[in-house]
């Protein structure tokens, strides 16, 4: 071998190990790269899980709208501690404007003794669809109004429901127009506007303005990062009634049942002289239309007297409306 092609062997073996080194450090690359995203994504699904579970235990309400009393439902995380220090939109003394509100779904006179009239509130927390027609067809079967809390669907086929809600003598309420948390507890402007839109569209849409409101996830839910009580004081203002509930179905649970809704319901209205009942009557939520009718039947059977909410209906709030300025 001439000295020639020594060298050319050497360098074709220099060549060899750089492509070699090359590939390896393309392979470690590509492999910590899936490594991190596999983290990432981990990590990512556990905080929406968690996100998730905090949303559905906020829209499930019940436990803790009643702080000091033993519920067995699940959380609407309403508790005496909900609200934070920090004052997001600059106000300066809202802690101080707000130190002396009054808080808690119980009161001693609404609590039932022997011999008392247990009336009872049916409320949906609406997302129209075919379960809303099959509710609305088994309330016409027993001859019993209920409330609806909707959001803003502008659809036909949606529309047709609201305007049905209200054909029936149900009582409409409003839940909010986008039903999204973020940005309806964003600030006092945010949560006004979307207010202002949902009230306009159901007047519009049917001819009637709602005086009724329900927060999405309950008055005393940790989502929003505004005292809640700037947003009832807003709601004061525009003089619309909001109701919490002290009685929950457990319908956003997964995997819940139509024997959880009975026993969760019938469990709970007959504590009470006057009970809101939160229900909901989305798309997933068939176990609580196929409950209803046993429910309402079962109800009637012990005396309660199940009604719609009016201005004369003894309001329910975690957050006490006439305590806040």
């Amino acid at each position: 071998m001439t000295t020639n092609d020594a060298e050319l062997l050497n360098q074709q073996r220099q060549k060899r190990k750089r492509v070699n080194r090359i590939k390896t450090g393309i392979i470690w690359t590509i492999a910590m790269w899936m490594i991190f995203s596999l983290l990432a994504i981990i990590i990512l699904s556990v905080q929406v899980f968690s996100l998730n579970d905090r949303l559905s235990r906020l829209e499930t309400g019940g436990g803790s709208l009643e702080p000091d009393t033993n519920v067995s439902e699940e959380p609407d995380s309403l508790s005496d501690d909900s609200y934070g220090s920090e004052d997001t939109e600059g106000q300066s003394g809202t802690e101080d404007r707000y130190a002396n509100i009054v808080t808690g779904i119980d009161t001693p006179d609404n609590f039932a003794a022997e011999g008392d009239t247990h009336y009872v509130y049916l409320t949906f927390n609406s997302v129209p669809g075919d379960n809303t027609e099959k509710i609305l067809d088994i309330l016409a079967q027993h001859q019993v109004k209920a409330t609806f809390f909707v959001i803003g669907s502008e659809d036909d086929e949606n529309n047709a429901i609201y305007q049905r809600i209200i054909n029936e003598e149900h009582t409409i309420g409003m839940h909010s127009y986008s039903n999204q948390y973020s940005l309806i507890y964003s600030s006092t402007d945010a949560f006004k506007e979307d207010y202002l839109k949902i009230s306009d569209f159901l007047y519009e849409l049917t001819g009637t303005r709602s005086m009724f409101y329900r927060f999405p996830g309950g008055s005393g839910n940790q989502i929003s990062n505004v005292n809640m009580a700037e947003f009832v004081h807003i709601l004061n203002e525009e003089q619309i009634t909001y109701f919490d509930w002290n009685v929950s179905a457990g319908d956003t649970a997964s995997n819940y049942t139509k024997e959880d809704v009975l026993n969760n319901v019938l469990g709970g209205v007959f504590k009470y002289k006057t009970s809101v009942v939160l229900l909901h009557d989305g798309s997933n939520k068939s176990a609580t239309a196929d409950a209803l009718g046993v429910l309402i039947e079962q109800l009637k059977q012990q005396g309660a007297v199940i009604l719609p909410i009016d201005e004369n209906t003894n309001v329910i709030q975690y957050i006490h409306a006439e305590s806040v300025e």
